[in-house]
């Protein structure tokens, strides 16, 4: 099942436990316990019903009493200022419950953490103060840029400002959120504005039928000519280097899909004739989470976009590959049962559908698209990458 992507990322000889050693001390930080066990007694019974409902306020306003909502805020407002291992760990811990709130609250985490350090640097904007006290939700509209020069969301110069048109393909979290981290092109100069907008009436939602991950509140959101005072502005920066930045995280095996394949693992442990299934597959999972965070490390460490960038896609289209494979073995494992609506064998696999294709560049849709090429038996097929 994962024949292309084996021969670019072996597992290694000797089997990893359910937690990698090196990340163990996670467990014992207060924020990460406390997330961990909101999501084992409250998310994960509720998952089914969340995808099928949506996230509730309820949710949110708990997960900001835990602090995960500026956990990686400083502690000068109430931050956890977690490391970058403890962060991983609590995309791990949503995503493995609940993949619906994992995902509205993912849109949320990173803008923090801009945020925080662009406060360090001395940066004042008028939302910074409630976004790192985890007052506030944020939602991110970002991805578009990758579509200039096509359909994107505009930046026009206007006095002491910009204003931003077009619509956002994907925006979740709707109706839960105070304020949207967006990214809009202005063509003239090929600059991308990235600014912290308030939700008013200028931004329009509709609604998106949409076959997995129908619990985030995702929703189309068209901006009318939305004004935006360069107080709002994060930061502006040649379209050049943003896409240089989105495509190095792009090309990363994210924690969410660990999350989400050892859910399904754990899920597969407990149903009959899966032993040997789980014990070849457990490993390749904690293969790929090992390889995946080391890559990624490497690459910020050397300070390069592009720093062994083949390899980090290769890991990723492995990791994509893996989830799926798992959630169509627990489909089997389930079997009719397998296709009613409620059944988690169902939530899980249009879970592994959405993996596929979120936050996915054109160099990871090339990557995915070759891979399942060359895994046609007795077919000579292109490289993986």
């Amino acid at each position: 099942m994962t024949r292309s992507a084996d021969h670019h990322v072996p597992v290694s000889s000797h089997h990893h436990d359910h937690h990698d050693q090196h990340d163990r001390h996670d467990q014992h930080d207060p924020l990460v316990a406390r997330v961990e066990r909101f999501s084992r007694e409250v998310l994960l019974p509720r998952a089914v019903e969340t995808d099928r409902h949506g996230v509730t306020a309820g949710t949110i306003t708990a997960l900001g009493s835990l602090g995960a909502l500026n956990h990686l805020a400083p502690p000068e407002f109430g931050g956890a200022a977690l490391g970058r291992a403890a962060d991983r760990r609590l995309h791990e811990l949503l995503a493995h419950a609940c993949f619906n709130t994992w995902l509205v609250w993912a849109q949320h985490a990173p803008t923090v953490e801009r945020v925080a350090r662009l406060h360090a640097e001395g940066a004042r904007h008028p939302w910074a103060d409630r976004v790192l006290r985890g007052e506030v939700l944020v939602g991110a509209g970002l991805s578009d840029v990758r579509r200039f020069p096509g359909r994107c969301i505009a930046a026009t110069r206007s006095g002491d400002g910009w204003r931003f048109g077009g619509t956002l393909s994907w925006v979740s979290g709707w109706g839960l959120n105070s304020v949207l981290v967006l990214a809009a092109v202005e063509a003239a100069s090929e600059r991308v504005v990235v600014a912290l907008v308030p939700v008013g009436d200028r931004l329009k939602a509709s609604a998106l039928d949409l076959a997995a991950v129908a619990g985030s509140r995702t929703r189309r959101v068209l901006l009318d000519d939305v004004e935006v005072p360069d107080a709002y502005v994060l930061t502006v920066q040649p379209l050049a280097e943003y896409r240089a930045a989105d495509r190095s995280q792009a090309s990363d095996a994210r924690p969410h899909v660990f999350g989400l394949a050892r859910r399904v693992l754990d899920e597969l442990r407990e149903e009959s004739g899966t032993d040997v299934l789980v014990e070849r597959w457990a490993p390749r999972v904690a293969e790929l989470r090992e390889r995946a965070y080391a890559l990624a490390d490497e690459a910020l460490g050397a300070g390069d976009h592009r720093h062994r960038l083949r390899e980090r896609l290769a890991v990723k289209v492995a990791a994509g590959e893996t989830v799926s494979a798992l959630s169509r073995a627990l489909l089997v494992a389930r079997s009719g049962r397998g296709l009613t609506a409620d059944n988690t064998a169902q939530l899980h696999a249009r879970s592994a559908l959405f993996v596929q294709v979120q936050g996915q560049t054109a160099e990871v849709r090339s990557a995915q698209l070759a891979s399942a090429a060359a895994q046609v038996p007795g077919v000579p097929g292109p490289s993986a990458l």
